[in-house]
């Protein structure tokens, strides 16, 4: 008799943590200044299969931020921001994704890190182009003919205009 609470007890506190279990996707913009990238990604949460807590950062940026990048391309990397340049930033909107969702982000991610030098190109292949694909393989709407490709927060606030869930 005192075993069917217990696999009760068990089951329930299993489907609560498998609910619980999730990946937050928040899409951040940084206004212009001396310190990039001015759009990237911060995912935290914890994954379904494993239990593993998720913390972590990825934006696209040159690796020299020079006038260089005005003329063409140049090296680029996929860089972590530290907290306090997280904290400065806007969060524009949060998008929770599934661990198979999770490991697309992750390989994607991947791509932009190791992609042929030089990699970064103001008008091709900046950070708001690093964001938008991301924001699509979270399964977001997004305009790959936008003006904004340049400015950051607006181009993050077309895409929530774009995926009216995110309101």
């Amino acid at each position: 008799m005192l075993r069917f609470p217990l696999m009760l007890a068990s089951l329930l506190l299993f489907c609560f943590a498998s609910a619980q279990a999730a990946v937050t996707v928040s899409f951040y913009s940084h206004d212009f200044g001396d310190r990039f990238p001015h759009a990237f990604i911060v995912m935290k949460g914890t994954l379904d299969a494993t239990g593993a807590a998720v913390d972590a950062n990825y934006g696209f940026t040159a690796v020299s931020v020079s006038p260089a990048i005005l003329f063409g391309s140049v090296k680029g990397k996929v860089e972590s921001s530290k907290p306090d340049y997280i904290a400065k930033s806007d969060r524009q909107f949060d998008v929770v994704v599934d661990d198979a969702t999770y490991a697309r982000i992750l390989a994607k991610v991947a791509e932009w890190r190791d992609r042929k030098q030089p990699s970064y190109s103001l008008n091709r292949r900046n950070c708001v182009h690093f964001v938008m694909e991301l924001a699509e393989v979270a399964g977001l709407k997004v305009n790959r003919r936008s003006r904004l490709f340049k400015k950051p927060k607006s181009f993050l606030q077309e895409v929530r205009a774009l995926n009216p869930e995110l309101r």
